[in-house]
């Protein structure tokens, strides 16, 4: 079902209820700054964010529930920040890092909101079923490069396939791999099915993104098996109780490596784009583009055009050009 437009009435209702909560918070956090007295400014790690709460790893790796400064932005799992402690086990965040990377998409009003920072990774899971889409993966692989993040396209449960059926649906995705992205294979079920992948994630910051139904909750399950652990111990340093298990949560995961799980990113979408940045995303364009007959050569009908050249001998997959045009098309362009 589409989502229904808000009006500009219901829009600036909302605006106005939120301008009214972010008053509250930014005078909570200038008493606990107040509070804060001569304590030390250190820098900390967002582990985990639900609502204006935020979870904060110091340098011992002890964790602090903090409330944040209206004025510095908007902290995300996986930032960094300048905070200081108030007491035992609560601080204030009074300034945000510079950022490496980061994945966001666009709230109600169609302003970028951010999910998550300091991400090294995407992990973009599939599987057998549902249907994979290439539609859908190219749209994950546009953002991949739009934000600079390497991706890791994970094919999951492959447990599903029997015989030559495994090797066949994974031949499906040679054109990706002949274009430098790769591609693995995994199952949370077999023994040993998730070494490629543990791999992978080593020394990473890693996110998962993928369609409902891919196994995303599983995987992470796999890879973390003293989650609920993890999970008990965040609540009882956060507060935040049953609500930790659907915050966005950094977590470190035994082998090495950090796999942020985050709720937004489970209906992430591709955000609009220009048409260049849509080029750009898609990777094997690059040698051709600006070689076009036209400047504002749209790739579909136009004559000497680059891209359709390189397609037909073969130096672009038709299906990748078939996926462009649509998201062309769909971004309005």
């Amino acid at each position: 079902m589409a989502r229904r437009r808000l009006s500009k009435q219901q829009k600036n209702r909302i605006q106005a209820i939120q301008e009214k909560r972010r008053g509250r918070l930014d005078s909570k956090a200038r008493q606990s700054l107040s509070a804060a007295g001569e304590s030390p400014p250190q820098e900390g790690r967002v582990i985990i964010r639900h609502g204006a709460t935020l979870g904060i790893m110091d340098a011992q790796g002890k964790l602090y529930r903090c409330q944040t400064r209206q004025n510095i932005g908007h902290p995300v799992c996986g930032d960094w920040v300048i905070w200081q402690q108030v007491d035992e086990t609560t601080g204030v965040v009074t300034a945000l890092l510079p950022r490496n990377s980061v994945l966001s998409r666009p709230d109600y009003s169609g302003r970028q909101k951010p999910l998550a920072a300091n991400i090294t990774q995407l992990v973009i899971v599939l599987a057998p079923r549902p249907e994979p889409s290439g539609y859908l993966l190219d749209q994950y692989l546009v953002t991949a490069e739009t934000i600079a993040i390497p991706p890791l396209i994970a094919i999951n449960k492959l447990d599903l396939l029997e015989g030559g059926l495994e090797h066949e649906f994974l031949q499906r995705f040679d054109p990706y791999r002949s274009i430098g992205y790769p591609v693995i294979g995994v199952s949370a079920k077999r023994e040993h099915g998730l070494d490629l992948l543990i791999d992978k994630l080593k020394d990473e910051t890693s996110i998962l993104l993928g369609q409902s139904g891919v196994g995303k909750s599983s995987l992470v399950n796999a890879l973390l098996p003293t989650m609920s652990v993890e999970t008990g111990r965040l609540s009882d340093a956060t507060g935040l109780g049953r609500h930790t298990t659907s915050a966005a949560t950094c977590y470190s995961l035994p082998q090495g490596g950090e796999l942020i799980d985050s709720p937004g990113v489970r209906s992430f979408r591709l955000t609009d784009l220009s048409q260049q940045e849509l080029e750009r995303g898609f990777t094997e364009f690059h040698p051709f583009l600006g070689r076009c007959r036209f400047h504002n050569c749209s790739h579909d009908h136009e004559p000497g055009c680059a891209i359709q050249a390189a397609m037909e001998s073969g130096e672009i997959n038709p299906l990748r050009l078939e996926n462009f045009l649509r998201l062309s098309q769909a971004v309005g362009r």
